[in-house]
């Protein structure tokens, strides 16, 4: 039974879905520095930062969760130095400290990051890193703060969610959806692209099981769907939901052109181009990580690709 919930960061994009897939099963608490994007959910929102630990405790305290979602974090790109990203280091300290202090505890979940590893790399373990980021650093000591830390009352599992979009999603992955909206979009020409990307509302379904579930305590997982997409069947589902037609195709070494003048226009200040380097990588690059685990303990996921992208369409026509 999920009694009492903690969220932090169910401001964001899956914290926006996991306040609405529990408001109505439990009592449910939303720690964010930012009002909720879904104006429904500001009954459910404290406005606490993470790196203030004298009012975390306080709240968890006062609260008594019986579990917490982690998924507050600092997510962007921009920062320079690992002080940039406090909120992913000494905040997960803190959220470790006000666990400690909360006794009606079971089990804690703590969001990471696919970035722990370049675009492109598969890890030989759960302690295997290749970040290329500032941002991947920082989960990094994060991850590593959670597995040296002395967590006696409550199970935890620490979970990385690879490329998740669906409602209430924002940069970069809504970019997606709003290129081939647009017309923007073009395919690299003749290339069969696969990712373990994930439909949010799967990987909230995810979550809920693996908060009861006790096979992968202290364990590593990786949060996507479990089946690889295929981009341009993707992107062409995508598109007759807008257009009822397909994407178009052009040759993949003007795309590579294109993104290089993004990655120009961004060192002139232009905050988000439509394509750049990184995110042309980002598209291109195999993505595969392994969920067999998840997939034994979790089974069927709620949402197919053609549901999970109906869902998300619509929601952006709104």
């Amino acid at each position: 039974m999920r009694n009492r919930i903690i969220v932090t960061g169910g401001s964001g994009f899956i914290g926006t879905n996991i306040i609405e897939f529990y408001k109505n099963k439990c009592e449910v608490l939303n720690i964010d520095i930012v009002p909720p994007r879904n104006k429904n959910h500001n009954i459910y929102w404290k406005e606490i930062d993470i790196l203030n630990k004298e009012q975390l405790i306080e709240i968890f305290l006062s609260f008594k969760p019986d579990y917490v979602l982690h998924m507050a974090a600092k997510t962007d790109l921009d920062g320079i130095t690992l002080t940039d990203y406090d909120a992913n280091i000494k905040g997960v300290e803190n959220v470790i400290e006000a666990i400690n202090n909360t006794l009606s505890i079971k089990k804690i979940i703590f969001a990471s990051s696919r970035l722990v590893c370049e675009i492109g790399y598969e890890p030989k373990d759960e302690t295997d890193y290749k970040p290329s980021t500032i941002y991947g650093e920082s989960k990094i000591i994060g991850e590593k703060l959670i597995r040296k830390a002395n967590i006696k009352n409550a199970d935890w599992i620490i979970v990385r969610p690879t490329s998740l979009w669906g409602p209430w999603f924002g940069i970069p992955y809504k970019n997606f959806f709003d290129s081939i909206e647009k017309q923007f979009y073009f395919h690299p020409k003749g290339k069969k692209i696969y990712k373990k990307f994930g439909f949010v509302l799967n990987s909230v379904h995810i979550l809920d099981v693996l908060l009861i579930d006790q096979n992968l305590n202290s364990k590593t997982i990786y949060l996507s769907d479990f089946k690889e997409l295929e981009v341009k069947t993707w992107a062409d589902i995508i598109s007759k939901h807008f257009h009822g037609k397909k994407v178009k195709q052009i040759p993949y070494f003007i795309l590579k052109l294109v993104s290089l003048c993004g990655d120009l226009l961004k060192k002139f200040g232009y905050k988000n181009p439509p394509l750049t380097s990184f995110r042309f990588n980002n598209l291109t690059t195999q993505m595969y990580f392994d969920t067999i685990e998840v997939e034994n303990i979790v089974k069927k996921l709620p949402y197919n690709l053609e549901q999970g992208t109906k869902i998300t369409c619509e929601w952006l026509k709104k």
